[in-house]
């Protein structure tokens, strides 16, 4: 075991589903640059210093040219990842290197949050007393805004408002909002390059092959016109910027550079294209690079206080591998996400499911991601239910249950999920979901205006509950991979958990039938509680032997809710056997496999009756991420033996990790 955390993917550029790029290596120079999906979107930084050039990022060379060699690579000898920065350091020729990815996801802030902008901030000093002549030079490739890279892009170079050098570039086609599915990229819209315009900069756009002529010279290539429009896999382009930063000695120099993408249109929401959230007021996409740039020490300033703060609050609740794992995961949960304004103005908050079907809007992703938005803005988790509410009292809808999905992603037309028959939905699932959330918004928020909004489908659906719930029929649940299962008990705790909440939400809103609801539901918990007994623990199914079990994770509603149903003994004798089923890398899913779900795992440890029973619950979870040989964005879904990976990555989910968090703030688990 190592005693640092080693990030299975390091998050570099994290906006939105499409605009993600991470390093799968354990050094930024091991490997070219990825998008989520695995496919190279590269990036190449090299250090010219002294007129030596040295690698930091990425490859120089992107053919299978064994007899081409690369530069020499300066050294990494830190990584550090922070909720909101990556910070890479480097040293050697008598220099120290920092390079610094910064995506402003701050939730209380959704204009900033909704940017398409990372910024990345290059520092340099002198470790030898002498002084280095020091140039930066930093590259991205058509790669970014392409899904196949037969796919033709055409690119060009502008100035905005005399300060701001634009280098972009798109598909020659544009099919804008066209392409829809799990594995895919963007393929219209425009990758952009940005830096303020000064002296010490230079810009171009030019063949991916005169990266080693620059190698070799040291001199910035000619722009390359001469065969545009052309498809990325000829030559590809890249849109390139030189940084001198001139003699440098032991005072750090500074520069920054944005890399942005301006998609046009975001989402189709029932047939209409939608715009990303920070445009709803009209700003263009240059005014919004010309803020970003305005604001960079600004915004620059809030994100380290922001990381200062989040990494003291998960150390003290939950210690220091949870404070890795939510540094890790903060960016992936909220980027797996793409934030737009409907026509009235309203946030609305998509969620792809990422490797998994590619669904929009899952009701059963939302609902284990929102621990981490409940904590910060409520408003955000409203903006994941509002496409549900709006397609469930549609004509369009069939059910008397709540929706799966409402579409694939980007397009949020009508649910697509198991073709629509009876028989692979999820009844109990997602009724039970949209109530907790409803209920969850109401008590974080301190507001109950939405789900006043929204009470004929919460009231149908809570009776749904009250009919159906007890006793789950043969049916999917969110854990779907595992197939169907009847008699489901930790399903049954979900909607007896969501009569309760809807019982909540009443009292909250000055109705008597409240008190209807919540006395069903505690007869139901009671039953549960015989029908599910096994001595020492709960069973997987009603029917099912003494041995079965599976994770309770439903359970924690009870806590965070306040509603008191089960006895807390419940929980804690489920907690006490899980002890002896753990893994080395954590907790499986139940007794019919050895895998499990990485976010169900931590709302179980965060039911602990103290923090060093929570410590060992998730320190196989940081073992896993450290130790897996699957170099993704986080997943969700993997093997507790071996770790490997089941399928699953950068996914929303990750979200529910912050679950401690929460439980911490609300003084439950204090």
């Amino acid at each position: 075991m190592t005693t640092k955390f080693r990030p299975p993917s390091v998050p570099l550029v994290t906006v939105d589903p499409y605009f993600s790029v991470w390093s799968a290596a354990d050094h930024l120079y091991d490997d070219h640059t990825r998008h989520w999906t695995n496919k190279i979107q590269g990036m190449t930084g090299l250090a010219i210093i002294d007129g030596a050039p040295r690698r930091f990022m990425g490859k120089v060379i992107t053919q299978d040219a064994s007899e081409r060699l690369e530069p020499e690579a300066l050294e990494q000898i830190d990584l550090t990842v922070e909720p909101l920065t990556t910070r890479y350091t480097f040293q050697g020729e008598g220099i120290e290197l920092q390079v610094e990815f910064t995506t402003p996801l701050l939730l209380d802030h959704l204009d900033l949050l909704s940017r398409p902008v990372t910024y990345v901030t290059v520092q340099v000093r002198s470790m030898d007393g002498g002084a280095h002549d020091v140039k930066i030079y930093f590259d991205v490739t058509g790669e970014w805004c392409v899904h196949t890279p037969d796919q033709q892009v055409t690119w060009e170079h502008r100035l905005i408002d005399g300060r701001l050098n634009m280098m972009s570039m798109g598909t020659v086609e544009q099919p804008i909002l066209q392409l829809a599915g799990d594995d895919t990229r963007i393929d219209w819209g425009y990758m952009v390059l940005a830096v303020p315009r000064t002296e010490r900069v230079q810009t171009v756009i030019h063949a991916v092959t005169s990266r080693e002529s620059y190698v070799r010279t040291g001199q910035l290539p000619s722009e390359d016109d001469h065969q545009k429009p052309r498809p990325v896999s000829d030559n590809v382009p890249v849109m390139a910027a030189e940084i001198e930063l001139g003699s440098v000695r032991e005072e750090w120099v500074s520069e920054y550079l944005m890399l942005a993408y301006d998609d046009i249109h975001a989402i189709e929401y029932f047939n209409q294209p939608l715009d990303a959230y920070w445009k709803r007021n009209g700003t263009t996409f240059h005014d919004m690079l010309l803020q970003s740039a305005d604001q960079y020490e600004d915004i620059m300033q809030q994100c380290e206080s922001f990381n200062r703060q989040l990494m003291a609050e998960s150390l003290a609740a939950g210690g220091e591998k949870y404070r890795d794992i939510l540094a890790l995961t903060y960016r992936q949960a909220i980027a797996a996400h793409k934030l737009v304004a409907d026509e009235a103005g309203r946030v609305l908050f998509f969620s792809k499911e990422n490797f998994s079907n590619g669904c929009i809007a899952t009701v059963d992703v939302s609902y284990p991601s929102i621990p981490l938005f409940l904590r910060y803005n409520p408003e955000l988790v409203k903006g994941m239910m509002r496409p549900i509410y709006k397609y469930a009292t549609s004509p369009d809808w069939p059910f008397d249950f709540a929706p799966h999905d409402v579409g694939t992603y980007p397009k949020a037309n009508g649910q697509v999920y198991g073709e629509n028959k009876l028989e692979y939905q999820m009844p109990i699932e997602e009724c039970g979901n949209m109530l907790l959330m409803a209920a969850a918004v109401c008590k974080y928020e301190g507001d109950t205006d939405f789900a006043r909004e929204h009470w004929e489908p919460l009231t149908a659906w809570a009776g749904y509950l009250l009919q159906h719930g007890l006793d789950p029929d043969n049916q999917l649940c969110t854990d779907d991979f595992a197939g169907h299962l009847a008699h489901n008990a930790n399903l049954s705790i979900k909607a007896i958990l969501g009569i309760a909440a809807y019982s909540y939400m009443c009292d909250q809103l000055g109705l008597q039938e409240g008190a209807t609801y919540l006395a069903a539901a505690r007869n139901m918990a009671n039953e549960w509680i015989s029908m599910a007994d096994a001595g020492d623990h709960y069973k997987l199914t009603f029917d099912s032997a003494n041995d079965s079990w599976s994770m309770k994770y439903n359970l924690v509603w009870d806590r965070l809710l306040g509603l008191n149903l089960f006895p807390k003994e419940v929980a804690a004798q489920e907690l006490e056997y899980y002890k002896h089923k753990q893994n080395r890398y954590g907790l499986p899913l139940d007794s019919r496999d050895t895998y499990t779900k990485a976010d169900w795992l931590v709302w179980c440890a965060s039911m602990s009756a103290t923090q060093s029973q929570f410590e060992a619950m998730i320190a196989p979870l940081w073992d896993f991420m450290n130790e897996t040989s699957a170099r993704v964005p986080v997943t969700d879904w993997y093997d507790t033996m071996s770790g490997k990976q089941m399928n699953f990555q950068n996914r929303s989910v990750v979200g529910g990790f912050f679950i401690q968090l929460l439980m911490s703030r609300s003084g439950i688990n204090s």
